[in-house]
């Protein structure tokens, strides 16, 4: 499976956990989907289903900063963010071989529109130093 597909399923399965997917969420999956090269009618009957997590192991460090940033930013997507969000997003952060603290800092900085390039690369800076090697 590529990781782009591995991240698709891991942003479905956090957009479900308040029981329906809204279009906005559905609206950002399938944009994340577009700029990783996975076409839509790749990822809509993805929505459908129930999906295992799964993490790959072997992501460079950009993407396991992608991974992270694109699950918090669908989690501030709709403006409420559930306990079970958090939890799920921390535990995908560790199993992508960062410091649960990470979750602290990624909750404050990032923002639901697009961010621009100095920001995103000062937050990726921060973020660093809570990965393990």
């Amino acid at each position: 499976m590529s990781s782009a597909l591995a991240q698709m399923k891991l942003l479905i399965s956090l957009a479900q956990i308040d029981g329906t997917v809204a279009d906005r969420e559905r609206n950002y999956i399938i944009n994340i989907g577009r700029a990783n090269n996975v076409y839509p009618d790749e990822v809509k009957p993805l929505f459908d289903k129930r999906h295992e997590l799964i993490v790959p192991s072997d992501l460079p460090d950009d993407r396991k900063f992608d991974y992270l940033f694109s699950l918090v930013q669908l989690m501030k997507i709709d403006e409420r963010m559930y306990k079970e969000e958090i939890l799920f997003c921390s535990k995908i952060a560790a199993s992508l071989g960062y410091d649960q603290q990470v979750m602290f800092e990624l909750l404050l900085h990032v923002k639901a529109v697009a961010m621009a390039d100095d920001e995103m690369t000062a937050l990726k800076n921060l973020v660093q130093k809570y990965l393990h090697h």
